[in-house]
């Protein structure tokens, strides 16, 4: 099994920054995609960035494009989520989840295509 546990959630306000992290532990997979995904209250959780291991696919939500960057270490298995300009709309929980797969560029942003979740981290923006 994966267990991907997220960290660096917390409350800021509109136009400052926030780095989210997410480390993967358990079994390990030579060809991953990783991605991260939000639900604020009362919608549906949408996508937000992915990144294949390689870094050949990577793509973001047109939403935080431009202010959100995401970034891996593969050595210590991490997936970052380097949020800035944060807007009170970005408030909401972000989940990082793994595919052990290589997600093409259709694919990579259907939550249904990955298999394992974290818990979740709380991200609140104040205006």
């Amino acid at each position: 099994q994966v267990q991907l546990d997220e960290s660096g959630g917390g409350l800021v306000q509109a136009g400052g920054s926030l780095r989210l992290s997410c480390a993967a532990s358990g079994r390990t997979f030579s060809i991953y995609t990783m991605g991260w995904f939000r639900q604020a209250p009362g919608k549906e959780r949408e996508f937000v960035a992915a990144s294949t291991w390689n870094g050949f696919n990577t793509r973001y939500a047109d939403s935080v494009k431009g202010r959100f960057t995401i970034s891996r270490d593969n050595a210590k298995r991490t997936v970052y989520l380097q949020m800035n300009s944060l807007k009170p709309e970005d408030t909401a929980i972000y989940y990082c989840a793994l595919s052990p797969t290589y997600l093409s560029y259709n694919r990579i942003t259907s939550g249904g295509e990955y298999e394992y979740w974290g818990q979740g981290t709380q991200v609140t923006v104040s205006s």
